[in-house]
């Protein structure tokens, strides 16, 4: 008998594609010679958008700008707790002007943001976790920007370092399933992820923290299984990640597949196109 999952209602920032392409490359996915049909991307990018409304969630939009087009990939723009939003510093060059529109977007609606002093690439490799924050590090965000969020939230944050340049930000290999707080007084709650794209060390903490951790094979890694949004039940996932699908299913989530293969040639998906305002709760 599996066991009764409860949906959290969430709100998402996201940023239409309209000058979605790829125009360089920064990391294995990308090629320069591998076209992007910007009406395929747009059309998968509003079913996301009339998926998470239709299971109740909301969805706030940031205006996209020309010459932008990683912007579609809102999780990187910020990390979001409790009101307060830490902004982010592009590794890349290409991608650093997009932290104005997004900053300016949290300013506008009455948000502090505080803008890192190391590189640090939002939601990609800072993902709430309950109690604490898990953070990656080895291709693009920094330890010293972990020691950033920690002051600035408050916040525990649990330093992991990624060694497979396919899953070069934490949310490529890792998303929160559940993040316990109603399940265990607010601790860590439980995950999915893909041991492969982690240091020895760093699996050992991912074993240690999470023991009933949903395991995820390299095959459906690589179809972008792991950058998944759960609400707590449902769980918005790449179609193509059938196994991972399956075994959520047998413990009690709702596997909710919604295709976004046209953003996989830069690297993105589901989780990519996703910021999630966590606000203050009563």
């Amino acid at each position: 008998m599996t066991e009764s999952r409860v949906p959290r209602r969430r709100r998402f920032l996201v940023c239409e594609p309209r000058h979605f392409a790829v125009q360089y490359a920064i990391n294995p996915w990308m090629s320069t010679g591998r076209p992007v049909d910007v009406i395929r991307a747009l059309d998968q990018w509003q079913a996301l958008v009339d998926t998470y409304r239709a299971h109740g969630h909301t969805v706030d939009t940031v205006a996209p700008v020309p010459g932008l087009p990683d912007m579609v990939f809102a999780a990187n723009c910020a990390v979001v707790v409790e009101g307060r939003v830490f902004g982010s510093l592009f590794h890349a060059p290409e991608r650093r002007p997009e932290s104005v529109p997004f900053e300016a977007w949290f300013k506008t609606e009455g948000f502090e943001v505080q803008h890192p002093e190391s590189v640090c690439e939002g939601e990609g490799d800072l993902v709430p976790a309950g109690r604490w924050i898990l953070a990656g590090t080895g291709f693009r965000t920094t330890r010293a920007a972990h020691r950033e969020v920690q002051e600035f939230f408050g916040v525990p944050v649990i330093s992991l370092t990624l060694v497979d340049p396919y899953f070069y930000h934490l949310d490529t290999a890792l998303f929160v399933l559940d993040d316990g707080t109603a399940a265990d007084g607010g601790n860590g709650g439980n995950i999915a992820y893909y041991p492969g794209a982690f240091s020895p060390g760093s699996r050992e903490v991912l074993e240690r923290l999470y023991p009933d951790a949903v395991i995820a094979t390299r095959e459906d890694a690589l179809a972008f299984g792991l950058n998944s949004v759960s609400d707590g039940r449902h769980v918005f996932i790449a179609p193509e990640a059938r196994g991972l699908a399956e075994r959520l299913g047998g413990l009690g989530y709702v596997p909710v597949p919604v295709d976004l293969s046209e953003f996989h040639k830069a690297g993105g998906g589901i989780k990519c196109c996703t910021q999630e305002i966590r606000e203050t709760r009563s």
